[in-house]
């Protein structure tokens, strides 16, 4: 857990490894995903390193993989995903993966390209098969009308067209036409037909006919729907031009004889090489099919192993070769816990390898900033991810995130406190939580329901918490739980009130009606029935929201000492923390203890307990405003005070008030000036021991150590600043700094208010859906009132469950993650650092798998 609270301790490695064994090792070191590789080789091309050709064949592999998994995706055949994680192959193996990946893709484009020929043949024979069929009539119109025989006036027109006057004149002289069939795309019929009439000016004839059946397009598999036509005409140059035209379109023209007797015979062949076609296309896609599903039961496997020896090689290209050309060097972040299972790991792979040349790790000296490293697992990985969105933390920084584990998804609740909503957002986010191994099984493509599942356990929890808070407000769909009764004597409720929750009744402690006993959880239920609701829940939920801002904060600040211990940052401690820690607790802590203070001290009836004369001085009308009590003791100012009533509210306040504002503000330069100045001043120190270090340089040597002992500065004097950064940077960044915290507690303060606001918009939305939608089916009482119930139930659910859990939950959520990163990890958290990557199959894997789904 220690890195969970504190990022986990790294150290830079040398690591030595003999070039047999190098790949073993890497592989080891890729299922313990442990080591984050640093590049050694930066000004090296990628395509000048060493192993780059063992890349591109692993490119390669991939790529005949992607195109078995398309053609099987293609067939709809399910690719078997048994989950096992097989170990990265050796390189001898990549041999025979490449073999069979060749057979594989050579045998499917072979069969991809006899099908694709056959199915061209069977399309032209359907073609051919329907312009036969169509085209009878087509020749009957035109034996009739087209021969020098055609006497019926009625085709008088169409003979002139076609044969001219001069082949009308022509008396005996038999003349007849030319003729082209074929098949063309149905929508290009239209622009078709006007093309020929225009381009041959009138002097055609086309008939055309529908194909009812679509037909398969060879090339992309699609349904096409297409049109048989036939065009007759009269002469070899307009021959020469329809069929220009149909070259143009597109149309696919056929042999078609014009004697009877040849157009069946021809028929005839048609149709038994069709048949022979069907039967030789079964063959093909039965094979094909059987090559598919052999290819499927290991495809992921083949995958796995792929991927695995490319992010090997990969990495190996980040070593670099000794001189001698027979070791590798590399250079590698790892976790300091972790290194004795790093060692064993190494040891395994040599021994897969059969070397006989132990690998060699290596701790190295470094000034760079490690990598931040944090140790999660599925439940807390949500939680790091918010705060990671954020900023990486610096280095052995402190961790937000386990604090955020209870922090976030009670403020949350605060804002959308309700039983019911809560209950519906528990129950699908445990749903999730239990069905999780298969869920995460099927590894969806959907953004938002990725999002949904990887915060299944902090909707899990803000969902609990949403329910405990709906018990403190006592607010169930903008109902109360009657649970133990109220503590009020209201009288005279109908049903009719109760139901549309009518303002009818303005509470009042200090009347006979209330008993004097609070209700025993929360909120009594009979507020609901008040007037003086709002005015009530107002006051109740705002200082909440104030005294858990304040705690929040206070929290931020504590937890920067803890960093500024770790890193023995004294200057820090004392130039920054102290008065942080006394500006934010002299007003704003000051604020929040006279909020309690009123609680206490003031009370609704003018009798006390105990005191049979009462005194008026802590009678509600006495009780100060703490708002108002505040502004006027940062202005100094004296409040004013109703006649009889107590000036203050515990003996020596004005003055406690004075002394608290004076030393409040007397941490404004403190923290402004305290540590440049402090930094300023050492810096002078050590620029005269230096001075007197080289006088002495000649002299005892003995005398000298003692000086720099005496001199030196003691570690974390510089506040975290470079002794090289100017003093007048670290004036403005110290100005900076102090004005943020200064302004920033006011602002940060003020935005706590938030939690106030969205719970009462939340309770103020809950009762308008119920008063406007639920409400009006409850209030007919006859058989009808069940049927209409059910109808606006259904509607008012749709309502709660879109607007009111998903919109108003999104919008809770939002603001609980400002207040996280803004208010409270302002305090303490600056979040410079970067990630730690090792070099993991699981990660790469994932993210492969991911790209896949996309």
């Amino acid at each position: 857990m220690g890195s969970l609270f504190r990022s986990a301790e790294m150290t830079l490695c040398q690591l030595f490894l003999q070039s047999e064994a190098a790949y073993a090792c890497v592989s080891e070191l890729g299922e313990l995903g442990l080591v984050q590789f640093r590049d050694l080789n930066p000004d090296v091309n990628a395509f000048q390193r060493k192993f780059v050709n063992e890349v591109r064949r692993c490119d390669e592999m991939e790529r005949k993989l992607r195109y078995l998994e398309k053609e099987i995706k293609k067939d709809g055949i399910p690719m078997l995903d048994t989950g096992e994680n097989p170990e990265a192959p050796q390189p001898r193996e990549m041999i025979d993966l490449e073999a069979t990946f060749e057979k594989l893709e050579n045998e499917l484009r072979e069969v991809n390209q006899n099908a694709e020929a056959l199915k061209r043949n069977f399309l032209e024979l359907t073609e051919l098969k329907q312009i036969l069929r169509k085209t009878q009539v087509f020749f009957d119109e035109a034996d009739r009308g087209g021969s020098a025989q055609m006497a019926d006036p009625a085709r008088e027109e169409e003979q002139v067209t076609l044969l001219g006057e001069e082949g009308l004149r022509a008396g005996g002289q038999a003349l007849k036409l030319g003729f082209v069939a074929g098949v063309i795309l149905r929508e290009r019929i239209p622009a078709f037909e006007r093309m020929l009439w225009r381009a041959c000016r009138g002097n055609v004839f086309l008939r055309q006919a529908e194909i009812e059946t679509p037909l398969e397009d060879p090339s992309t598999g699609d349904q096409v729907f297409k049109s048989v036509f036939i065009i007759f005409f009269q002469g070899d140059q307009l021959k020469t031009r329809v069929k220009k035209i149909c070259e143009g379109f597109r149309a696919t023209l056929y042999p078609c004889p014009e004697a009877p007797a040849d157009r069946r015979e021809m028929a005839m062949g048609v149709m038994t090489r069709i048949e022979d076609l069907n039967t030789v296309l079964g063959q093909t896609q039965d094979h094909r099919h059987r090559v598919l599903v052999a290819a499927a039961k290991n495809i992921k496997n083949w995958f796995v192993k792929v991927r695995k020896i490319k992010a090997i090689y990969h990495t190996l290209n980040l070593f670099n070769l000794d001189v001698t050309q027979k070791c590798l060097i590399a250079e590698c972040w790892v976790p300091v816990l972790d290194l004795e299972n790093i060692q064993l790991a190494l040891r395994r792979g040599t021994e897969r390898s059969g070397s006989s040349v132990p690998p060699i790790l290596n701790k190295m000296e470094t000034c760079e900033d490690p990598p931040t490293y944090n140790h999660t697992n599925k439940f807390t990985t949500a939680f790091q991810a918010l705060i990671d969105s954020y900023g990486i933390a610096s280095y052995r920084e402190m961790n937000p995130a386990p604090y955020t584990i209870i922090t976030f998804p009670f403020l949350f609740a605060v804002m959308f406190g309700d039983c019911g909503h809560g209950l519906l957002m528990a129950l699908f986010a445990g749903w999730m939580v239990l069905k999780e191994k298969p869920l995460a099984a099927k590894k969806s493509d959907n953004e938002i329901w990725n999002i949904f599942f990887g915060g299944r356990y902090i909707i899990l929890l803000m969902g609990v918490f949403s329910i405990y808070t709906g018990l403190i407000y006592n607010d169930m769909f903008s109902k109360s739980l009657n649970i133990f009764g109220s503590q009020w004597r209201v009288n005279n409720v109908t049903e009719e009130q109760a139901i549309n929750m009518l303002d009818t009744h303005m509470l009042d402690p200090a009347t006979k009606d209330f008993l004097g006993y609070p209700y025993v959880i929360g909120m009594d239920p009979v507020w609901q029935l008040a007037k003086n609701k709002i005015i009530f829940q107002n006051a109740y939920k705002m200082k909440i929201s104030i005294i858990l801002g304040v705690f929040h904060m206070l929290f931020g600040v504590a937890l920067s000492l803890c960093n500024h211990r770790y890193f023995k940052n004294k200057v820090n401690i004392f130039c920054e923390f102290i008065p942080q820690v006394i500006f934010l607790t002299f007003l704003f802590l000051y604020m929040v203890s006279l909020m309690f203070m009123k609680w206490i001290m003031f009370f609704a009836t003018l009798d006390l307990p105990g005191d049979e004369d009462g005194d008026f001085r802590r009678g509600p009308q006495c009780a100060p405003s703490i708002l108002i009590t505040f502004i006027n003791m940062v202005l100094f100012k004296e409040s004013k005070i109703v006649e009889g009533c107590d000036e203050t509210m515990y003996p020596g306040q004005m003055f406690v008030q004075k002394f608290l504002v004076i030393t409040a503000l007397l941490c404004v330069p403190w923290m402004l000036l305290a540590k440049p100045i402090y930094i300023m001043r050492t810096r002078s120190q050590k620029a005269v021991h230096t001075q007197m270090q080289q006088a002495t340089e000649n002299g005892d040597a003995e005398q000298a150590l003692a000086n720099n002992t005496q001199a030196a500065a003691p570690h974390g004097a510089t506040g975290g600043h470079d002794d090289n950064e100017e003093m007048s940077e670290i004036f403005i960044h110290q100005g900076i700094h102090t004005i943020e915290y200064v302004l920033g507690s006011v602002s940060h303060t003020a935005s706590y208010l938030r939690l106030w606001a969205l719970s009462l918009a939340h309770a103020q939305l809950s009762e308008v859906l119920w008063n406007m939608v639920l409400s009006k089916g409850l209030i007919i009482d006859d058989w009808r009132g069940g049927i209409v119930l059910y109808v606006i139930f259904s509607f008012w659910a749709c309502l709660t469950v879109s607007i009111l859990v998903l919109m108003e939950g999104l919008s809770a959520f939002l603001h609980t993650l400002r207040l996280h990163w803004v208010e409270f990890q302002s305090k303490f958290y600056s979040g410079l650092g970067h990630a730690f990557q090792p070099f993991s199959f699981e990660l790469i894997l994932d993210t492969a798998s991911q790209g896949d789904a996309e």
